[in-house]
């Protein structure tokens, strides 16, 4: 299914883990640090070497491939943003690196759907806890032309992420649509604090990521 010219997996890891209180993504979960199990799932549905957006010392002894932010402080939105500037294929798969619940299969069908897309970005939609619809775009997949306009926002102090894809042309995905992947609903569930580690840990114990 997958053209290696035309699709490259990335993942943000830039946040504080303020809450967790260390760093999030090197916690285990299922036998590998969090990081180390996202960048192989990537990998296996994009078919080429996850990159990591953080700081590259702090990855080497996992031997992940990292790359400095080009916009350390500005949040997500300047890590989609050297993504981009640093990819060299077409579409581009962004991740955060605290979603343990994310899937082979989803990340396949986010990838097809964008394939077949006429818009710059492919996000999916979801439900929060207000029961409002709000977008999930650390799981979602950027054209690398969309890469001008959002260096240009954030030029101009935009950093939240949601006001930068409101320059884009988007494509969403409903959740009917996805939650045939997880019909939970936790496909998006992060894990911010020590309870949510915990329950991410009971909850994929020996299972190992597809």
């Amino acid at each position: 299914m997958n053209d290696i010219a035309s699709i490259a997996g990335f993942i943000l890891a830039g946040g504080q883990s303020s809450r967790m209180g260390v760093d999030k993504e090197l916690l285990e979960i299922a036998g590998a640090p969090m990081i180390v199990r996202t960048a192989r799932l990537v990998e296996a549905a994009v078919g080429t070497p996850a990159v990591v957006v953080g700081t590259p010392e702090k990855y080497q002894r996992l031997a992940l491939r990292a790359l400095a932010d080009d916009w350390p402080g500005c949040g997500p939105l300047g890590g989609i943003a050297t993504a981009l500037r640093a990819s060299g294929a077409d579409w581009n798969l962004i991740v955060a690196c605290d979603l343990p619940y994310l899937t082979r299969e989803w990340l396949e069908y986010l990838l097809q759907r964008a394939r077949d897309s006429e818009a710059e970005a492919v996000v999916p939609m979801n439900l929060t806890p207000e029961n409002k619809r709000g977008a999930e775009p650390l799981c979602a997949v950027y054209h690398k032309g969309c890469e001008p306009t959002l260096r240009r926002a954030l030029e101009r102090g935009v950093r939240k992420v949601t006001d930068g894809l409101a320059e884009l042309r988007v494509e969403v995905i409903e959740p009917m649509e996805w939650k045939g992947f997880d019909s939970d609903g936790h496909l998006f569930k992060n894990v911010n604090t020590p309870a949510d580690y915990e329950q991410a840990k009971r909850n994929l114990a020996g299972r190992a990521g597809r």
